[in-house]
């Protein structure tokens, strides 16, 4: 589904990603773990085209994707929600899913937005109200909806638990699940091992800009050197 090969990524003399390859198969989940400044969120954002590489390429279906706009990877079946959870503040919940809606073809925007909606009911009682007046856990749920309504085929999600309470992540681990078996690929970016691997089916762990462990989920875990590449010895942790 796609495929990542040798890619580097520099921020003036800084080199943020240093070779990295790695497969993301279809219809599963991919977790890429590692501590701060690993290269994770670098990572995403090249691969969505926000980053341009200095050198390396990125497949998608088999075609070579690695410069594209940023528009046309939507288009191509690309969603990328970065950290952060930014929604447009000013407008209503139902005004930043219309601009999600925007690049819907050939089918029903209304449905497709009720269909979000259903999806997150909480958004769905305050479709009204201003997206200042979400709290964190609504804000991610309305950035992941909005991402959906592109109907990617993958869905690169960045820190989706990162500062929610544990009620709220469990609640963001269902919809993650939910979107996987509905088909979406997902590529997930996560600090939290735990929740990482608990939702993927294949791991790949990064430091300092490079692939240090890939495999499945269980042999990420289960690695001898899982504890010292990410917290330097350390067992591993939920943060």
């Amino acid at each position: 589904m796609l495929e990542v090969r040798d890619l580097v990524a520099t921020y003036g003399p800084v080199t943020a990603l240093d070779g990295v390859s790695l497969t993301v198969p279809a219809g599963q989940i991919t977790a890429v773990l590692g501590a701060n400044g690993a290269g994770k969120t670098t990572l995403l954002r090249t691969v969505s085209g926000l980053v341009r590489p200095k050198a390396g390429s990125v497949h998608l279906e088999g075609q070579d994707i690695t410069r594209v706009a940023v528009e046309q990877m939507v288009r191509r079946g690309m969603a990328h929600v970065p950290e952060g959870r930014g929604v447009i503040a000013e407008l209503t919940i139902e005004e930043n899913l219309r601009l999600g809606a925007l690049v819907v073809k050939g089918g029903d925007q209304e449905a497709e937005i009720e269909g979000i909606y259903k999806t997150f009911p909480p958004l769905d009682e305050r479709r009204k109200r201003s997206a200042h007046t979400l709290s964190g856990g609504e804000r991610q749920m309305l950035v992941v909806g909005r991402a959906l309504l592109s109907r990617p085929k993958v869905l690169l999600l960045d820190e989706p638990s990162l500062g929610l309470a544990p009620r709220i992540v469990a609640q963001i681990k269902d919809i993650v699940v939910q979107i996987n078996e509905r088909g979406t690929t997902v590529l997930l970016v996560e600090q939290n091992v735990r929740l990482g691997l608990g939702l993927a089916t294949h791991g790949v762990v990064m430091e300092g800009g490079k692939v240090r462990l890939t495999g499945t989920a269980a042999e990420v875990k289960d690695h001898p050197e899982m504890a010292s590449l990410y917290l330097g010895g350390s067992a591993p942790a939920t943060k």
